[in-house]
């Protein structure tokens, strides 16, 4: 028996945390993990009350032709990333890793190369959450490390890395 490394198991907790997701257009899991123990999970859905774009049937930056990583003031939802965080104790997250996933919802294949927007970052950074893991396929995925959002400040340049 071949037994799942800690990333990608936590990354499977994370891609089953997208399923709840309501996005039309790409769907995020994250979980928040600290000394091997979740401490919180969060998908990408509309703010509480709200409906979701499962339930109006549209994605106004689909609509819209808008593309990866632009105009995200005119989505419906809040970001897994960011509702993850919110669930969590500042306490709790501080020296932990959040884990990523997502999938297009047309194609049902991983988002290849995703990235937390400029938005998320500055929440993570201010979480204190030191590393994100981000699957790429069932088994492949990569780290970063908060420390480097902080040092190349992509708002100093213009450049956002989406």
């Amino acid at each position: 028996m071949n037994r799942t490394d800690k990333e990608n198991y936590y990354l499977d907790i994370a891609e089953t945390v997208l399923e709840r997701g309501t996005c039309l257009r790409r769907n995020f899991g994250a979980i928040i993990v600290k000394h091997d123990e979740i401490v919180s999970s969060g998908y990408t859905g509309a703010p509480r009350g709200r409906k979701n774009c499962i339930d109006t049937g549209m994605c106004v930056r689909e609509s819209l032709g808008i593309p990866r990583g632009e105009r995200y003031e005119l989505c419906r939802s809040v970001h897994a990333e960011a509702n993850a965080i919110i669930s969590a104790s500042r306490r709790d997250m501080i020296g932990s890793t959040l884990y990523l996933v997502g999938r297009d919802m047309k194609t049902g294949n991983y988002v290849e190369h995703a990235s937390p927007c400029s938005m998320c970052k500055r929440l993570i950074i201010n979480a204190g959450i030191t590393r994100v893991i981000v699957r790429d396929t069932k088994t492949q995925y990569f780290t970063v490390n908060v420390e480097d959002w902080i040092t190349n400040d992509e708002s100093l340049s213009g450049q956002f890395g989406y």
